[in-house]
C-alpha cells in the first residue's frame, strides 16, 4: 500500500466518523427540543396522599351540607359553569368571604370546596364557592377564568343585600391556581375595568399559588395552556401591585414543591416591597393538600388567619 492511499483511507475513515457523529448529536438535538420544558416534579412526589385528601374535600363538604343544609345557587353569567353556591349565614349584614378553588385550573368543582363553610357560617360570615369554565374547555386561555371570577366579584358586590351580605365587607380567597386567580382579583382595576369601588376586596387569602406566570409558562402546564406574552404580564399579579388594595396573607406548606415555595415567599416579598400590608404563613409539616384543610379549622393555620383578617370570632 502506498503512502497516499493509507493517508486517503484515514481521512475517509475520520470522515466518516465526524459524519456519523454529527447525525448523532443532530438526532439528539432534535429528541430535547422535543422535550416537556422543565417543571416540578408530579404532585403526587410531594403529596403522596393526594386522591386520599381530594377525596376527603368531598366527603367533608357532603358533610357539612348535610348539617348546614344545601347552599343558594345563583348564576352570574349565562353558560351552565358559571353558577356560584352561597352558605349563608343567619345574621343579618354579614361578611362574605369568596373561595376560588384550585385544580391547576383544569379540574375542580364548587361542590366539593364548601367543607370549610361552617366555619364562617358559625363566625357570622356567608361563604361563596364559585364554579368557573376549565382552561382546556376555554381553547387554553387563562383570561376567561380570569373574567368569570371578576364577575363572580361583581355579582356578589350587587347581589349581597339579596342574601343577607354587606357589599362593603367582600374578601376573597383561594388555593393552588385559585390563589393565582384570588390574586389577580386583588390586581384588578375595579373602577377602570368594572365602574366599581377600587377597594371592593377589604382583604385577601393567597395559599400555596402560582404568582408570576413566566416560570408556568416554561413548565409542563405549558401543554394545556396556550400562553401569550399579554395573558403572562395581564394575569401575573406581582406585576400589578399598584393596584393592591387591601392586605393580603400568603401561605404554603414546608412539605410543597419547592417552586410552589418560592412562588408564595416571592409574592409576599414583592407586595412588602410595594409597601403594602401582607402575612407570610409558613405550615410546617403540610403538603399542597393538606395545609388547604387547615381552613376549615378556627384554630389552624389558615382558619385562625381568616377569621383574624375578617375580625370574627372563633365559634
Amino acid at each position: 500500500m502506498r503512502p497516499n492511499e493509507a493517508s486517503g483511507r484515514c481521512q475517509l475513515t475520520r470522515r466518516s466518523f465526524l459524519g456519523a457523529a454529527t447525525a448523532v448529536l443532530s438526532i439528539a438535538g432534535s429528541a430535547i427540543a422535543q422535550q416537556p420544558a422543565p417543571t416540578q416534579p408530579a404532585p403526587r412526589v410531594y403529596a403522596p396522599n393526594l386522591e386520599q385528601i381530594v377525596k376527603r374535600y368531598a366527603t367533608n363538604s357532603e358533610g357539612v351540607r348535610v348539617r348546614l343544609g344545601p347552599p343558594q345557587r345563583y348564576a352570574y353569567g349565562g353558560s351552565a359553569i358559571e353558577g356560584l353556591d352561597v352558605y349563608a349565614t343567619k345574621g343579618p349584614n354579614a361578611p362574605i368571604n369568596i373561595f376560588i378553588h384550585g385544580g391547576a385550573w383544569r379540574t375542580g368543582l364548587a361542590k366539593n370546596y364548601a367543607f370549610a363553610a361552617e366555619l364562617f357560617v358559625q363566625a357570622g360570615a356567608h361563604l361563596v364557592v364559585p364554579d368557573h369554565v376549565w382552561v382546556q374547555d376555554a381553547g387554553g386561555n387563562l383570561m376567561p377564568l380570569a373574567e368569570q371570577v371578576r364577575r363572580v366579584v361583581t355579582w356578589v358586590y350587587r347581589n349581597a343585600q339579596s342574601f343577607g351580605g354587606d357589599p362593603n365587607r367582600i374578601y376573597v380567597s383561594g388555593h393552588s391556581s385559585g390563589a393565582h386567580l384570588a390574586a389577580v382579583l386583588l390586581t384588578t382595576d375595579w373602577p377602570k375595568d368594572f365602574n366599581l369601588p377600587a377597594d371592593i376586596i377589604k382583604g385577601g387569602l393567597c395559599c400555596s399559588g402560582p404568582f408570576d406566570l413566566k416560570p408556568v409558562r416554561l413548565s409542563a402546564r405549558s401543554r394545556y395552556i396556550k400562553f401569550t406574552d399579554e395573558m403572562e404580564h395581564a394575569l401575573s399579579p406581582p406585576r400589578h401591585l399598584d393596584k393592591l388594595r387591601a392586605p393580603v396573607i400568603v401561605a404554603y406548606g414546608t412539605l410543597e414543591t419547592p417552586e410552589f415555595q418560592r412562588q408564595a415567599r416571592d409574592f409576599a416579598a414583592a407586595v412588602k416591597a410595594a409597601g403594602k400590608p401582607v402575612q407570610l404563613l409558613i405550615g410546617e409539616g403540610y403538603n399542597h393538600f393538606e395545609i388547604l384543610e387547615t381552613l376549615a379549622n378556627p384554630y389552624g393555620l389558615l382558619g385562625r388567619a381568616i377569621l383574624e383578617q375578617m375580625n370574627l370570632p372563633r365559634a
